[in-house]
């Protein structure tokens, strides 16, 4: 594996750029604000990326919007105590989504299907 495919990068439509905002998707478990900076990024990257990378960016992006949906109507849900186990299922569903597409991105593989709501 060669750096330029596990490096960080602010430039827009990168491979490093799209490895930064899965890793701001992933701090943003502890610390909310860095979803919304890297959704921010997967968009503006969008325009300037090759066919991998805007594979990549349409997961990120995905996975913001679809993850706010689970996480929203887990709240919701927590109110008939179910939504505990949706919160947790959510979750486990947002890491899995992130920590695949990191592996395909270090690989310099394209998402298969960005748009899927599996895992």
């Amino acid at each position: 594996m060669s750096n330029s495919e596990t490096e960080i990068s602010m430039q827009g439509g990168s491979s490093g750029n799209a490895n930064l905002i899965y890793i701001l998707y992933l701090v943003s478990i502890l610390v909310g604000v860095t979803g919304l900076v890297g959704v921010i990024m997967a968009y503006i990257g969008k325009g300037e990326a090759d066919a991998v990378t805007l594979s990549h960016y349409n997961n990120q992006i995905g996975i913001f919007w679809k993850s706010l949906l689970f996480f929203v109507v887990s709240f919701f849900l927590m109110f008939i105590l179910i939504g505990f186990i949706t919160f947790l299922v959510a979750l486990v569903w947002y890491i899995m989504r992130n920590i695949k597409g990191m592996q395909a991105l270090g690989r310099g593989e394209a998402i298969a299907n960005p748009g899927s709501w599996g895992f």
